[in-house]
C-alpha cells in the first residue's frame, strides 16, 4: 500500500478485493456513487491483484491501494500477520470514512482490527474480536470452518446483510442486474439503482477490422463458478469457425485486463460459463451467452443463457470418475444453433 499524506478532512477508503470480476460488478459502481454522491471527497480504492489494473482502467483519478500476492500469502497465519500490518498503514492515512464491501475473511478481519482500533469502519467484519480471534490462534483452537464459512464469521453494519446468506433469485423479481444489483441495493442499501459499471475502451483494432465482414465471437471458458469447466471448447471453436464466424479465446488477451476488455469491445457475442467474464462484457457492452452448467443464470442476468442442468456425471470436479456415466454438458453443436438463433434475432431487430 503506498504511503500518502492526507490532503483532504472527507477522505474515504473503500475495500473490494475478491476477483477482478467481482471489482467491476461491484467495486466500480460503488466508487462512482461515492463520486456522485461526495464530489469533494478524496476517494481511495483498496483492492487485490488485478483489480487494480481495472479501477485504473475506469477511473484513473482514484489513489488505488494494491495488495499483491505476496501480502496475502496462501498461508493464513502469514496473511493475518500481513493484514495487521496492512491496517497500521491505513490507520496512517487517516481516514473518515472505510467502506468494506467485502465478503472475504481477511479484508472482513482487517475491517475488524480497525474497528477495534477505533478507525471509522461501516460495512461488513468478523463477529469476533481480533483480541479472541489471536487467542484461539495461540491455543490453537480456531476452527477451519468458522474462517472458511461467510456464514460462520459475517457480521455487518448493513441492516439487510442477512439477506445475502438467502436464495434470494427464487424470490425477489425485481432484482433485473443479477447479483451486483441485489447486493448493492437489497444487502448494502448504498445504491438505489442505475449501478454505473461501464468501462471506456476502443476496440481491439485487429478484431474490430475482421467484424466488418464477420461476426466475432469470445469464448471465455476457461473460469466456471459452478465447479467445473465446460469441455468442449475446442469443439465448439472449430465448428463455429466452420460456420464462418471468427473466434477468439480467452487466453488470446494474456492475462491483461485492458486487452481482454478492448477484445470484448470488438465483438458481437461473449460465450462464458458462470464467472466473472460475465462482468468485463457487461463493461463493454458485448452480449453475453451464458453456458449455465449447474449455476443459476439470474445470478448474472445475461442477455443470452442455456438452461440451468445438474452437475455433470462426468466433468464435475468432486464427481468420482466411475465409467458408464453420461455428460450432461451442452453439446457444441446445439450451442452453435444457439448462437446462429442469437444472430438472426439481432438482424430481426434491426429491421424493425
Amino acid at each position: 500500500m503506498n504511503e500518502l499524506k492526507a490532503s483532504n478532512s472527507n477522505k474515504i477508503l473503500l475495500v473490494r478485493m475478491l476477483a477482478s470480476g467481482d471489482v467491476c460488478a461491484i467495486g466500480l459502481p460503488v466508487l462512482r456513487y461515492f463520486q456522485d454522491t461526495q464530489p469533494d471527497a478524496e476517494i481511495h480504492f483498496l483492492t487485490f491483484g488485478d483489480g487494480a489494473e481495472l479501477i485504473k482502467l475506469a477511473e484513473p483519478k482514484v489513489i488505488i491501494h494494491q495488495v499483491t500476492q505476496a501480502q496475502w500469502p496462501d498461508d493464513f497465519f502469514l496473511a493475518l500477520e500481513s493484514f495487521l500490518g496492512l491496517a497500521e498503514q491505513i490507520i496512517g492515512e487517516a481516514y473518515s470514512q472505510i467502506i468494506n464491501l467485502d465478503t472475504a475473511f481477511m479484508p472482513c478481519f482487517l475491517a475488524r482490527f480497525l474497528a477495534d482500533a477505533g478507525e471509522p469502519v461501516s460495512g461488513n467484519y468478523i463477529n469476533m474480536s481480533v483480541e479472541q480471534l489471536l487467542q484461539q490462534v495461540q491455543v490453537q483452537s480456531l476452527q477451519a470452518e468458522y474462517v472458511n464459512s461467510a456464514s460462520s464469521y459475517l457480521a455487518s453494519t448493513f441492516v439487510n446483510m442477512h439477506k445475502w446468506h438467502s436464495r434470494w433469485w427464487q424470490y425477489d423479481v425485481e432484482v433485473e442486474g443479477g447479483y451486483p444489483e441485489f447486493y448493492l441495493t437489497k444487502c448494502c442499501g448504498l445504491i438505489a439503482d442505475n449501478l454505473q459499471h461501464t468501462i471506456t475502451v476502443g476496440a481491439d483494432k485487429r478484431l474490430a477490422k475482421k467484424a466488418k465482414t464477420h461476426k466475432v465471437i469470445g469464448l471465455c471458458l476457461d473460469q466456471s463458478d459452478d465447479g467445473y469447466l465446460y469441455p468442449y471448447s475446442g469443439q465448439l471453436k472449430r465448428q463455429l469457425q466452420q460456420q464462418g464466424f471468427v473466434v477468439w479465446l480467452e487466453e488470446e488477451a494474456k492475462g491483461d485486463i485492458r486487452t481482454l476488455l478492448k477484445m470484448l469491445k470488438a465483438s458481437d457475442l461473449m460465450v462464458c460459463k458462470p464467472s466473472g467474464y460475465r462482468w468485463y462484457a457487461q463493461a463493454v457492452q458485448c452480449p453475453t451467452l451464458l453456458v449455465s452448467g449447474a449455476g443459476e443464470p439470474a445470478l448474472f442476468m445475461p442477455e443470452f443463457a442455456t438452461d440451468p442442468v445438474l452437475p455433470c456425471e462426468v466433468h464435475a470436479v468432486n464427481n468420482q470418475k466411475i465409467e458408464g456415466l453420461s455428460c450432461n454438458c451442452d453439446k457444441p453443436e446445439d450451442l452453435v444453433e444457439s448462437i446462429e438463433s442469437i444472430f438472426a434475432h439481432f438482424e430481426e431487430q434491426q429491421d424493425e
